[in-house]
């Protein structure tokens, strides 16, 4: 009695193992490769060569992985908005002045538990004030009085920057 496992036994083990990593990982990756050797299992039953059953591996396992990601993209996360996160998440928050805000050096402010340098979009801004971020450039917030509605003309950043 021969004890040596055939090619579609061995790609049935291997189906197993991915089978059991996809329930203990759940990156839902591995799973394709699972399928893709049952589809080598397959080919192997039906006495095709190791280069095709390889190749068949391949091709199932890649194009599941790409279909399931594309129709998980589009089902799933169509209504999602992009998160931001570090310095993108702070435009548009309010920050108190802890130093005043100059016009030709600027000042500190304290957002998110952290101070930085700020510059102001909308004049003097007393210690104490609070503030909304409009942007970032580098280290320095450019920031404004929530209630000022003075807008700044393109270009101004740069020049204040220069100035500063």
């Amino acid at each position: 009695m021969d004890l040596t496992p055939t090619a579609w036994q061995l790609w049935i083990i291997a189906a197993i193992v991915c089978g059991i990593l996809e329930i203990k990982l759940s990156g839902f990756v591995t799973l394709w490769f699972a399928v893709g050797s049952l589809a080598a299992a397959g080919a192997a039953a039906l006495g095709l060569g190791l280069n095709a059953q390889v190749l068949l591996f391949t091709l199932v396992s890649l194009l599941l992985f790409a279909v399931s990601r594309t129709l998980f993209k589009k089902v799933f996360m169509r209504d999602a908005t992009p998160l931001k996160t570090g310095i993108e998440a702070m435009i548009g928050q309010e920050a108190v002045v802890m130093e005043a805000v100059t016009e030709p050096h600027g000042g500190t402010v304290r957002i998110n538990g952290e101070l930085w340098t700020a510059r102001s979009l909308s004049g003097l801004i007393p210690e104490g004030e609070r503030v909304t971020v409009e942007q970032i450039e580098g280290l320095k917030l450019w920031v404004r009085r929530p209630a000022a509605t003075q807008s700044v003309p393109q270009g101004e950043l740069e020049k204040k920057e220069r100035a500063g």
